[in-house]
């Protein structure tokens, strides 16, 4: 057998997260239907980083599975893109190493937010972007991050229904850009716990609209209480963007935007 990871982004807007679901339509159900098709078989398994909420994005999605058949790695985006449903796209495959894991060999990820702070709401973007038409404090926003970066455990900000015992993480960095009325939130971490970052981002933009101190961040922390947090950002602000195998290529990364 031969191990092949698949690049794909989607766009979740129609899916109700990346896991496959019973009834309800998903990104790997889609991934395994034309795998499965190829294949010429009832289903066929896929492994991918992550899995990510009904309504978030993924930009570069990586996802393994292992193939008999001797397709070269060039040849099957074609293959699976012909088959896949126009709201996933498959930009790479390459051949790895047998014991290459997708999920468990991953050393980082990075999480982008969009938002918007216009004053009239863009229903063209209301998949894609958050909008919120508060007057936002940059400066409060980036001195609360600060206190997010190194290796902290985020209980208090990650949602409970998550089963990981564990749940101290690293973030390198948390950018914020602004272009105009338009908003990016880059988030870099060794990786992050179930809805991590949407509470992070909704606990950045109280702190950003005056309703919290910034001052308060290091309390909730050490509390790991998950009521103490802001909001749950909206899903559809969120895109997976990227996943790094390589250390130095992380180290690399980050270094740009410090």
């Amino acid at each position: 057998m031969q191990r092949v990871l698949a690049t794909l982004s989607y766009d979740g807007a129609r899916f109700h997260g990346y896991q496959r679901q019973p009834h309800d339509r998903s990104v790997q159900g889609e991934v395994e239907k034309a795998l499965a098709t190829i294949h010429k078989a009832t289903s066929w398994p896929s492994t991918s980083s992550g899995r990510t909420d009904a309504g978030v994005h993924g930009i570069r999605q990586p996802v393994h599975f292992d193939t008999p058949l001797t397709i070269p790695e060039d040849r099957w985006p074609k293959a699976l893109n012909s088959l896949l449903p126009d709201d996933i796209y498959v930009h790479t495959c390459r051949h790895v190493p047998q014991s290459f894991h997708a999920r468990y060999d991953a050393v980082g990820k990075e999480y982008i937010y969009r938002l918007t702070t216009a004053k009239e709401y863009n229903v063209f973007k209301r998949h894609y972007i958050c909008h919120n038409d508060r007057t936002l404090n940059m400066a409060a926003m980036q001195a609360a991050a600060s206190q997010f970066i190194g290796t902290h455990d985020f209980t208090s900000f990650s949602s409970p229904k998550t089963d990981v015992v564990d749940k101290v993480r690293t973030i390198y960095l948390i950018d914020i850009a602004k272009e105009g009325d338009d908003w990016t939130f880059r988030f870099i971490g060794s990786g992050f716990l179930y809805q991590m970052v949407r509470v992070l981002m909704g606990t950045l933009l109280e702190v950003g609209s005056g309703t919290r101190q910034r001052d308060e961040i290091e309390t909730i922390m050490a509390e790991k209480n998950r009521a103490l947090a802001g909001k749950t950002a909206p899903a559809h602000g969120l895109y997976l963007s990227q996943v790094f195998y390589d250390e130095q290529i992380l180290a690399d990364y980050v270094k740009k935007f410090q």
